[in-house]
């Protein structure tokens, strides 16, 4: 089942500060999301404490983006970063 995706403003903000072979790993990913079956590769999982609505996925060892669900088939990416994201 393929996901629809929602850019938020703070995650084309962050985006656009990243290095462009960085912006390619991005993207990359994201078309991964889209279809349910690469979840577990991408590591995708239920955030904690003052993130606890949130979900996150790797791009890399080191940078996550930060999503929220908008129904079963739509999720809205809220930021990109690395683990700094989280605070």
């Amino acid at each position: 089942m393929d996901i629809t995706v929602k850019y938020t403003s703070e995650f084309i903000r962050l985006y656009n500060k990243l290095v462009s072979s960085l912006q390619e790993e991005v993207k990359a990913k994201i078309n991964l999301f889209r279809d349910r079956n690469n979840h577990k590769a991408l590591k995708v999982h239920k955030l904690h404490g003052r993130l606890r609505d949130r979900y996150g996925f790797s791009v890399n060892y080191k940078f996550r983006v930060i999503f929220k669900y908008l129904d079963k088939k739509t999720a809205a990416l809220l930021s990109v970063g690395d683990h700094e994201v989280y605070e």
